[in-house]
């Protein structure tokens, strides 16, 4: 008989302050480097798509300065062609190929620190940088709808799309389209919509187009990124939000990264309790956000990750990215901020 999963210790049964979560981002504060970098891994090195979501952890709690350096990271170290490289060691890139979705990624953080702080000067700024990360991807769309996932070190395109990325990608269209409007700057409008409306076809209708040299319907995010996408009905949120819950959730623990590990993953998590607050379902956001809480170290920072066969934590990592999709998802949950409803809501429509 197969033993039941152990569980971390429960330390969380009132909602926590917005202190806690700000405390949460001190962490992430504390590991930024000089030059703006947000490191994501033990060695010290990042890649842009985590800097951007570390960059949202810090404008919840109103680090707007370290926000801001995090941003001129950004525009300094982009490429002529809008993209960023997969991966960092400060501002040195190790990893040269372009991932698709990294790049508009920066609309969604941009828009986030605009709810938080309406400084619109600096989204002004960050203009010309937003403009040319979305086109680059926008760029690369072919035919079907799907964009290709990356471009190789050689300038190649690697002929693979990806489910996930897409629907980020599809995300920061949305609040690319949302800053457009508010900065009053109508160039990219109809070229993104046409973008927008192809992707999200696309995403509704995925069967041939995506994941095509890798099943990776064993990963959970695979299942709710779609939603997170913002493009889904009611009853697409409802297939996706089932087969989570069937394939990959662990009762009191939180959510699974692949569905063959006993290992229930933080962002994983967060990025799930977003989605289901997106189809309606605060109540089951709320307890698996009390839930994935216990994953963290005495001080409420947030471990990649829990083994429920082995019963640890795993591993003893403390990624800034994870710290930032946690306090994402309880903004989410108890509307601390402005920007509460980013992930939820179509912003393009907002503004």
């Amino acid at each position: 008989m197969q033993k039941p999963p152990r569980r971390p210790l429960k330390r969380y049964i009132r909602t926590p302050k917005i202190d806690f979560f700000i405390e949460i981002a001190t962490y992430i504060e504390s590991i930024q480097l000089k030059s703006g970098a947000i490191p994501s891994n033990e060695d010290g090195s990042h890649d842009p798509w985590d800097h951007i979501e570390s960059i949202m952890g810090l404008s919840f709690a109103n680090k707007l300065d370290s926000s801001k350096l995090a941003f001129q990271w950004l525009i300094e170290n982009q490429n002529i062609d809008g993209s960023w490289h997969a991966k960092y060691d400060d501002l040195k890139s190790i990893e040269r190929n372009k991932p698709t979705h990294f790049a508009p990624y920066i609309a969604v953080a941009a828009l986030h620190f605009y709810k938080i702080s309406s400084d619109k000067k600096f989204l002004k700024k960050l203009w010309p940088t937003i403009e040319s990360a979305i086109n680059f991807s926008t760029n690369l769309q072919i035919s079907n709808g799907t964009i290709p996932w990356s471009i190789d070190s050689e300038g190649l395109i690697e002929e693979d799309y990806l489910l996930t990325g897409s629907s980020s990608i599809l995300k920061s269209i949305e609040c690319g389209l949302a800053i457009s409007k508010l900065l009053n700057n109508h160039k990219n409008i109809g070229k993104w919509l046409k973008c927008y409306e192809l992707l999200s076809d696309a995403i509704k209708n995925p069967s041939g187009k995506f994941d095509l040299l890798k099943d990776r319907k064993r990963f959970s995010m695979d299942w709710y990124y779609p939603i997170l996408s913002g493009c889904l009905n009611n009853d697409e949120k409802s297939f996706y939000i089932q087969k989570v819950f069937k394939d990959f959730y662990i009762e009191d623990i939180g959510i699974k990264c692949v569905v063959e590990e006993p290992w229930v993953t933080v962002a994983e998590t967060s990025e799930f309790i977003i989605s289901l607050v997106g189809c309606g379902d605060e109540n089951t956001a709320r307890r698996l956000l009390f839930d994935v809480f216990n994953i963290s170290d005495q001080n409420g920072i947030p471990y990649m990750g829990w083994q429920y066969e082995e019963n640890i934590f795993w591993p003893e990592e403390k990624p800034s990215w994870t710290s930032a999709a946690l306090i994402i998802a309880a903004d989410t949950v108890l509307n601390y901020s402005d920007a509460s409803d980013l992930f939820i809501k179509n912003q393009s429509i907002l503004y």
